[in-house]
């Protein structure tokens, strides 16, 4: 995966597969204390522990058309080479909370991608799931909720081409800069790990 909005689609994906009709999307970014935080949670299925317990696994998954479930053990992997970490939380019937932390100085933190275009295709592709959008960097915030949207639209239907496109066009707006006050990359024996 080459940014990490493209993770967190493929684990909002996921959620879908999960049968998750609610999914909220956060990325926190904290100059301070040199962090970037990403958490998706659902309401989907959920996992058993011992499912949980081997995740990480390349070679565990769920899914029938291929043998290995790559998507969180690469988000893993893109969160450990800055000095990050990942935590699965699941609880079974109830949904699934996973939560990314990347040191944003270290030399190999990816950039943070297109979420926009991210959120509109989750949107776009899967209507009847409920979509929180929350983001945070410094003193500034935003935040898009599907549920809000669609309680405005009344008979308009949230994927529609027109709403879509107010939807990315708004995203883009706020998003524009959101991330931009990063310090300067340091090699990987100046970075340390993150704490979870």
């Amino acid at each position: 995966m080459e940014d990490i909005s493209l993770h967190i689609l493929d684990v909002a994906e996921n959620s879908i597969s999960a049968a998750a009709t609610f999914i909220r999307i956060s990325i926190s970014e904290e100059t301070a204390r040199d962090l970037l935080t990403v958490e998706i949670e659902d309401n989907g299925r959920g996992m058993t522990d011992e499912f949980v317990q081997k995740i990480l696994d390349p070679f565990c998954t769920t899914r029938t058309t291929r043998k290995v479930g790559l998507g969180l053990s690469f988000l893993a992997q893109s969160a450990r080479e800055t000095g990050g970490d990942i935590v699965v939380h699941s609880e079974l019937n109830k949904g699934t909370i996973v939560t990314a932390c990347f040191r944003l100085s270290h030399i190999d933190m990816k950039p943070l991608g297109n979420v926009a275009e991210t959120v509109t295709t989750l949107i776009a592709g899967n209507p009847r799931v409920d979509i929180l959008f929350h983001c945070v960097s410094g003193d500034r915030k935003y935040l898009l909720d599907t549920r809000e949207i669609r309680s405005a639209l009344e008979e308009v239907p949230i994927n529609s081409s027109e709403v879509l496109s107010a939807i990315r066009n708004d995203l883009l707006e706020a998003l524009q800069g959101f991330f931009d006050h990063r310090p300067r990359a340091r090699s990987t024996k100046e970075a340390g790990n993150v704490p979870l």
